[in-house]
């Protein structure tokens, strides 16, 4: 491997970065495709024609097909790792899932989150415990989704460092 050259910029929060009450607007938006729903909803052999049969959810109150659920928490969480979780050490859970509005294909998600709480892990001494609460919410301005999540974080100068090679000259 090369040896590094120049800056690097450390992206992510580390457990010391993390204050209570802080609101995270997450930069990155993300627009959800008829195939981003499909694959996810036949990956996670889901059988409900909903997710996938346009002729079938043209007959729904909805008339065309919903964005699994699953995908929306899988989506939005992505949404926040940048942030939040760039150093995680592991996700502890997501508590208190809700889904207040339907998503559909075409539909453009984003992501907020506030710093609910923040504690030393016990058994762990490079490690701390982050509680979120996280929206998700579509180009509207509509909330789609609302979770609380977990979330075990490295200290900072704890965790794996992330190689960074360069090309080598000549």
């Amino acid at each position: 491997m090369a040896e590094q050259q120049g800056k690097v910029r450390d992206t992510g929060l580390w457990f010391e970065d993390f204050k209570v009450g802080d609101v995270w607007q997450h930069p990155q938006g993300r627009t959800v495709t008829t195939t981003d729903n499909i694959w996810f909803t036949n990956l996670t052999m889901n059988t409900n024609p909903v997710h996938y049969d346009h002729f079938y959810a043209a007959q729904t109150e909805f008339k065309q097909p919903l964005v699994n659920s699953a995908f929306t928490l899988a989506l939005v969480t992505g949404l926040t790792v940048g942030d939040l979780s760039q150093h995680a050490f592991a996700n502890l859970g997501w508590d208190e899932v809700r889904l207040p509005a339907p998503v559909f294909e075409g539909d453009t998600l984003y992501a907020q989150s506030e710093i609910l709480a923040t504690r030393l892990s016990q058994s762990r001494p490079n490690v701390g415990i982050v509680q979120v609460k996280s929206a998700g919410y579509n180009q509207q301005g509509v909330t789609v989704i609302e979770y609380k999540r977990t979330i075990m974080v490295f200290k900072r100068g704890m965790g794996p460092v992330i190689p960074q090679p360069v090309p080598k000259k000549g």
